[in-house]
């Protein structure tokens, strides 16, 4: 609301931010205000206005501030900030940080910070990048999109096009960080994951005929109704081929497999489509041992040529071994082993733990379950491949 209303985004962010500092330092002390959106709005909209003073007075830019400042002989009534903030800027604010002006990564990057909330940590874990690389990425993208005077506004269609691809991919990394945060002692952060959810919806809304937007809103929906499996009473993360599916969300497997099978015959066929497609297979076999792997890893191989990416060809290796045996997967997994961006990273020893697991090399398997313990920063996670690497030691030295 109030980059829409100001037009300069690098400043609104800075006095939502203060107007949510205010708010953790007062509402604990003097009671949650009746209408705490409202209140935020207005706090932000001062010091949205003192602000742009500020900046109008030191730049000596009076024309500037006749044409965008609003009169400050009076203060604005405070049931017209409210009224203003009834409106949903969102999936605008997605579009502006998605300009293609912007380097893809760095529009990515700036997006995942605004809108989706995520720490510039979280964001370089998503990127497999250090901190301070993204930290500057994020720096840089804000400068250029003050720099160049953006409008808010909806783009045209062309326009739209443009930044479509950058759009899609932040939803994905917001729901993905939400369905299994990288960090902290839950599994999930259920904010993040119903907010991509909600945006996917309104992008779908929106584009109704695009293929892949149908995609990753069924992707969403097919992932997320597996959710209430996902953990046990003391938040223990439990493995798919050991949840119980009938607490599986029905209704949201039935509105994505809908999705994705009307999506995928109008192509062209993209990776959400295809991500979607696999975890449909998931989600319609009745048990784990039903689940049809073949039809999985042939969808991986496609994916695979058209998305490469570590993350993709290690889920694909893990299909190799659940149609092939352990032995070609783990042929599969070593050659990932060279890939930088994989480097000593926890999933990578996690797959290659299960895998030896399944080939009955229990001790391999420990150690691989230990490292991959070890370099997880996910408490659930880091749980749970600690319980898996002690029982397959218990197994291994009975007597230990």
């Amino acid at each position: 609301m109030l980059t829409r209303r100001f037009g300069d985004f690098g400043t609104a962010e800075d006095a939502v931010q203060e107007a949510l500092l205010a708010a953790a330092t007062q509402w604990p002390a003097e009671g949650m205000p009746d209408n705490p959106r409202g209140w935020l709005i207005q706090v932000g909209y001062r010091r949205m206005i003192e602000l742009v003073r500020g900046e109008q007075a030191r730049r000596r830019r009076e024309d500037l501030a006749a044409r965008r400042e609003p009169d400050d002989r009076r203060a604005a009534p405070a049931a017209d900030v409210e009224l203003a903030g009834d409106r949903d800027d969102t999936l605008l604010l997605l579009f502006l940080c998605c300009h293609p002006s912007l380097t893809p990564s760095s529009a990515i990057a700036l997006t995942l910070r605004a809108v989706g909330g995520l720490s510039t940590v979280e964001i370089a874990r998503a990127f497999i990048v250090p901190e301070a690389t993204m930290a500057q990425r994020i720096s840089r993208a804000k400068q250029r999109i003050k720099a160049s005077g953006m409008s808010f506004r909806m783009p045209d269609e062309q326009d739209r096009a443009q930044r479509l691809a950058a759009v899609l991919h932040v939803l994905y990394l917001i729901f993905t960080e939400g369905h299994t945060s990288s960090a902290g002692p839950d599994l999930r952060r259920v904010d993040l994951s119903d907010e991509a959810v909600r945006l996917a919806r309104a992008v779908h809304r929106l584009l109704p005929d695009d293929s892949e937007v149908a995609g990753l809103l069924a992707l969403m929906l097919l992932t997320d109704a597996r959710s209430p499996a996902r953990t046990g009473p003391g938040g223990e993360l439990i493995s798919l081929a050991d949840q119980d599916r009938s607490r599986w969300d029905a209704a949201a497997i039935a509105e994505g497999v809908a999705l994705i099978t009307r999506a995928l015959p109008r192509g062209p066929v993209g990776p959400y489509q295809l991500q979607a497609a696999i975890a449909a297979v998931h989600d319609e076999a009745p048990t784990a041992a039903d689940t049809d792997w073949p039809q999985i890893l042939a969808l991986y191989e496609v994916l695979e040529a058209c998305s490469a990416n570590p993350v993709v060809a290690l889920n694909r290796a893990v299909a190799t071994a659940m149609v092939h045996g352990p032995a070609a997967g783990l042929d599969a997994l070593a050659a990932l082993d060279d890939d930088p961006r994989l480097a000593g990273h926890h999933r990578l020893h996690a797959a290659r733990a299960h895998l030896y697991e399944m080939a009955g090399d229990r001790q391999r398997a420990v150690d691989h379950y230990r490292t991959a313990a070890s370099g997880t920063t996910s408490l659930p996670e880091q749980r749970y491949l600690t319980v898996r690497a002690a029982r397959l030691a218990t197994v291994a030295h009975p007597d230990s």
